[in-house]
């Protein structure tokens, strides 16, 4: 029988393992990216998109809900015709930037390497 341990990342149970199933999401870091530079604002559901390169209506709508149970987001709804939605990061969605912009520029420092590694990898072999 194996005992789970703080950290350990093999175990299901483990919140490091189990946030990074929840934010390690390229959509997830980016929504959460532009939300942080609105904060403390608010943002539209039409504006968010516009500002998430790529991101489809339908995989936004899925990263916020996520988010939003999740207690990282805060939803607002104008009773509009059509309704008027806004976002905002919670305070703990705030608190979730600083790790995610570290992990940023640890990627700017290294991707290089890790392309050139895939390069070198991906070569032909010579006889």
């Amino acid at each position: 029988m194996t005992t789970s341990r703080p950290g350990d990342l093999l175990d299901p149970r483990c919140p490091t393992r189990q946030l990074l199933d929840r934010v390690g999401t390229k959509w997830t870091s980016m929504v959460v990216k532009v939300l942080a530079e609105e904060a403390p604002g608010e943002i539209r559901f039409a504006e968010l998109r516009r500002r998430v390169p790529g991101i489809s209506q339908k995989m936004l709508s899925t990263t916020l809900r996520s988010l939003d149970r999740d207690g990282l987001v805060a939803r607002r709804v104008e009773p509009t015709v059509p309704p008027a939605v806004h976002y905002r990061l919670t305070e703990l969605g705030l608190s979730l930037e600083g790790p995610l912009s570290a992990l940023r520029v640890w990627a700017e420092t290294h991707m290089s390497e890790i392309d050139r590694n895939n390069r070198l990898a991906d070569a032909p072999v010579s006889e």
